[in-house]
């Protein structure tokens, strides 16, 4: 166990000591990590991350194996590793996620499933604990039977977005292919949200235009609002053209053409949006998803937050795979071009906003998760235009700048499709030449970069990340960086 792991490990508690006596202190981080992420109890260092040492390591672990048997069930998958410390005895105890959720701890005639929030191990709400129970028997919301007969509602809006973006009628087959119905004429809960009268009452879109930064507005609280229900495909093509009416495009010429600049990204918008009903938890009652209008910003509101239990502020956006926490309406809305089966979203909506001509780093789209909610935040690329804060030479040179930006996002366009060619009648396998090209996308020619560069950018193990760099350099593509550090790589450039 190193330094290192012991200071940035988020998801571990440390125990002074084994509690014998009252082992629901550590047992219940047992079944919150259980029906978590995963998890690291250590026995033997102090929340100080001072190492104390355990008197007897042996008959303290016995005991912990003892105690997770009688007291968790099911009983869950760890691993209990002593370890040495400052010549130091220590308990090391993993737990990995479960399977079988919910995990319980149970003693004194009570069964309780816990969670992790933050760093501590709490008791789980009610709706948290129905989806344990969901993801034990391997299913989700959206694939559950209703109560409601396909036989008594319409979906005109689904059959008109099938046939625009497909070119054919939407057959009565799929609508049993698809998990819409089963086959006795029952909805499952992904066909009542997408029928145009949706009978699930708490899919439901407010939207609001604020007066102001906040929702205190003075004589006028809000501008503009709307509450809108019926199918998710309703709620979304309502919710986008509320945005539209109620923000703005300035533009402005140039020598050859005239350049719009939106208030907020259409394409960052639209993605926000689909995630928000699409990814949202519909165990939560007596909570819908809210579009917030203000003059700087525009936020959408979900309940539910990640899927995962993690939370989007401490993850890096650019390298979250897909947890879909409504499987059957992700692939439904994949079907009708709405998004993306690979989970794309978080980085088209950050992209769209740098291709902005009037992006600036302080508008960076935000993300942030609890376990009840989700919000992004989208500001307003308008709000005290550039062009009022800048004056003279600083705007002349930042006309400039601007200008220069444009000339180098051209430019590297240029490389990019040139890269793209050359190793592209190459004899490497295809994904071996995405990965290159993703490389060659965040670190160009003139960049360095390592093995751990790679894994992260590439989604891969060491041993494979290892490999591909081996392959490349071998074929010329790469070359040695040791200016840079040992271990560091750069693209060679192909000779003029």
């Amino acid at each position: 166990m190193s330094d290192r792991w012991i200071a940035e490990c988020t998801e571990c508690d440390f125990k002074v000591a084994l509690e014998v006596k009252k082992p629901k202190s550590w047992l219940k981080s047992v079944s919150a990590f259980s029906n978590g992420i995963g998890g690291t109890l250590v026995f033997g260092i102090d929340d100080n991350r001072n190492v104390i040492g355990l008197a007897n390591a042996q008959a303290d672990a016995e005991i912990i194996s003892r105690l997770i048997k009688e007291r968790i069930t099911p009983y869950p998958n760890f691993i209990l590793v002593p370890e040495q410390r400052d010549d130091k005895d220590i308990l090391v105890l993993t737990i990995s996620t479960g399977h079988t959720t919910p995990y319980y701890y149970k003693a004194d005639g009570v069964m309780e499933a816990y969670i992790r929030i933050g760093n501590e191990s709490v008791l789980a709400p009610s709706f948290v604990l129905n989806q344990l129970i969901l993801k034990g028997m391997n299913r989700t919301y959206d694939a559950l039977n209703s109560e409601y007969d396909f036989k008594d509602y319409a979906f005109s809006k689904l059959r008109e977005r099938y046939k625009v973006w497909n070119g054919n009628s939407m057959e009565e087959k799929l609508f049993e292919s698809f998990d819409i119905r089963d086959r006795h004429g029952k909805l499952t809960n992904a066909g009542a949200l997408l029928a145009d009268d949706s009978p699930i009452h708490h899919s439901r879109l407010f939207c609001t235009r604020w007066n102001g930064l906040d929702k205190s507005g003075g004589m006028v609280d809000a501008l503009d609002s709307a509450e809108y229900a019926g199918s998710l495909i309703i709620l979304l093509n309502e919710g986008t053209g509320f945005v539209k009416r109620n923000t703005k495009t300035l533009w402005k010429k140039t020598a050859n053409s005239r350049i719009e600049m939106p208030d907020y990204c259409e394409r960052s918008v639209f993605e926000a949006l689909v995630n928000a009903l699409i990814h949202r938890d519909y165990l939560i009652l007596g909570s819908e998803v809210h579009i917030d209008i203000y003059d700087d910003r525009l936020t959408i509101h979900s309940p539910g937050g990640m899927a995962d239990g993690t939370r989007i502020q401490e993850r890096d956006i650019t390298n979250i795979s897909s947890t879909r926490r409504n499987p059957v309406l992700a692939d439904i809305f994949a079907r009708l071009g709405y998004m993306e089966r690979q989970g794309s979203g978080f980085k088209k909506i950050t992209e769209a906003y740098h291709t902005a001509y009037n992006y600036r780093e302080e508008l960076e789209p935000e993300f942030y998760s609890d376990i009840t909610s989700f919000q992004v935040t989208l500001y307003n690329l308008n709000y005290e235009a550039v062009e009022k804060e800048i004056v003279g030479a600083e705007k002349v040179a930042f006309e400039s700048e601007k200008v220069a930006f444009e000339s180098e996002k051209v430019a590297f366009e240029s490389e990019k499709v040139a890269f793209q060619q050359s190793i592209s009648e190459l004899k490497l396998n295809s994904p071996t030449k995405r990965n290159m090209l993703l490389l060659f996308e965040h670190f160009k020619y003139d960049v360095a970069f390592s093995r751990a560069d790679v894994i992260k950018i590439c989604d891969l193990a060491s041993s494979s990340a290892g490999k591909m760099l081996r392959k490349i350099k071998k074929m010329d593509l790469i070359e040695g960086a040791a200016e840079q550090g040992r271990g560091k790589y750069r693209f060679i450039k192909p000779k003029e």
